[in-house]
């Protein structure tokens, strides 16, 4: 028999009272006489008849933290009988000595603060009734399709009941633009997990720095990362680690992982742990040798000065643009000051000239998602930085190999820095900060 459990995986660091603030604030913009509909991520298939390792919706995670797949929220905001209910699977000892403990609907109520929940197969018997005499619909269509075709299979019967007195919603609306500007703005709770992943990760790539030498395997590094990941509470990794020795550095997605690393060829390593579903996305750049030379010192020092430059401007009141901007300001003068761009400096911003050498934006959101959900721009300009706003802060330059025009000495040098930066009221807080960048503290640290 399955021996019963209180707490599965349950969020030691957000606790259930900010999970139903969530849920209230959106039910609050919902307004009463609306439904608000969430599914959960589905299981999905790694090969044959096993699984990926289950990863929830992070708009589902986000306003439940319920664990399991085959789930749905109802919001029903001003509903007397319970505003907040939950679908999931049925306690089932057979299916659970195979597959895991489930929470059941009894242990959802206890664990998770759900008014009512019922089992999913109920489900095609129980919505459509709470979805009578509602005005509004919020949910999220093109997740899941199955599930879009019985939201709307449930609309169709209730229009199908009007001659009998039946009230079906009127209205569909996209429930993500509310949800996603929410999520924009991290909790203290949400920061809290933040620096601890973030931690966790710093803590990963200073012991790559320790350990990498020539002739070790990229494979060596990524090992190492996810290792001191798990080990530091962050089971998973955010996102697939690019490590990236010598010329695969200038594949900006370079994931195969697998190359010998060469003396005298640089690693970049972007690389963050999840924790509780919030990710860390770092990167840094150092000499497989222990060892910059003097081409790799010239460019790495350009893009240690974007980053620097570029965090300083990611404050409450500029545009989210800012980082960008100073970023390319500045590579771009370094790509002067190397010789490898010649010309006016505002003349070669306005012409992209550095984009062949850097060809991405500075940054992005972060949260559940390592690229986080929220608007970039606002009435067609660009967002302006808020308080609790987390970012990244990531300027690079890449010279490919064969690169049409480029001196061979810059060959094969990828270089890229990223921090997490989170904004304060009166400035920043930069996450990932205790990972070393320095130059002269790379060099020493590697000896």
């Amino acid at each position: 028999m399955v021996k019963k459990v209180e707490s599965l995986n349950n969020s030691v660091l957000i606790s259930k009272a900010e999970f139903a603030r969530r849920r209230r604030k959106l039910m609050n913009y919902m307004g009463n006489n609306s439904i608000g509909i969430i599914h959960s991520a589905e299981e999905k298939v790694r090969s044959r008849d096993t699984d990926y390792v289950f990863r929830q919706n992070s708009d589902f995670q986000y306003l439940s933290n319920f664990p399991e797949p085959k789930s749905v929220i109802v919001l029903l905001p001003g509903r007397e009988q319970g505003e907040y209910i939950l679908f999931c699977r049925e306690k089932d000892e057979k299916m659970e000595t195979w597959h895991g403990r489930r929470y059941g609907p009894e242990g959802a109520i206890k664990q998770f603060g759900c008014d009512d929940c019922f089992p999913i197969d109920d489900i095609d018997e129980i919505l459509p009734g709470l979805m009578e005499g509602r005005d509004r619909i919020y949910y999220e269509f093109g997740n899941y399709p199955d599930f879009d075709n019985s939201v709307m299979a449930w609309i169709n019967t209730l229009r199908a009941q009007v001659k009998s007195g039946a009230h079906p919603p009127g209205e569909l609306i996209d429930l993500s633009h509310v949800l996603h500007d929410m999520r924009l703005f991290k909790s203290k709770a949400e920061l809290d997990v933040m620096r601890r992943v973030t931690e966790v990760s710093a803590k990963a790539h200073i012991q790559a720095m320790k350990v990498c030498r020539p002739g070790l395997n990229e494979l060596d590094m990524e090992a190492e990362i996810k290792y001191h990941f798990a080990k530091g509470g962050a089971r998973t990794e955010a996102y697939n680690s690019i490590v990236a020795g010598g010329e695969n550095a200038c594949i900006l997605h370079y994931v195969e992982n697998n190359a010998e690393l060469k003396d005298g060829d640089l690693l970049l390593i972007d690389a963050g742990g999840e924790m509780e579903g919030y990710a860390a996305d770092i990167t840094r750049t150092f000499p497989i040798n222990g060892k910059f030379s003097k081409e790799q010192k010239e460019a790495y020092s350009w893009v240690l000065k974007a980053n620097k430059e570029a965090i300083k401007v990611a404050v409450k009141g500029n545009p989210w643009t800012a980082p960008h901007d100073k970023a390319v300001q500045i590579l771009t003068q370094g790509l002067v000051k190397m010789g490898i761009l010649k010309g006016d400096l505002e003349q070669l911003i306005d012409e992209e000239a550095y984009k062949p050498f850097y060809m991405h934006k500075t940054g992005h959101w972060i949260g559940l998602d390592v690229h986080d959900v929220g608007d970039y721009l606002i009435d067609k300009e660009p967002r302006i930085l808020e308080e609790n706003m987390v970012l990244t802060v990531e300027p690079g330059l890449y010279f490919a190999p064969n690169t049409e025009g480029l001196d061979k000495k810059w060959w094969g040098i990828g270089i890229r820095i990223e921090d997490d930066v989170a904004v304060t009221k009166k400035g920043n807080e930069v996450l990932s900060k205790s990972v070393t960048k320095e130059i002269a503290a790379i060099e020493k640290l590697m000896a």
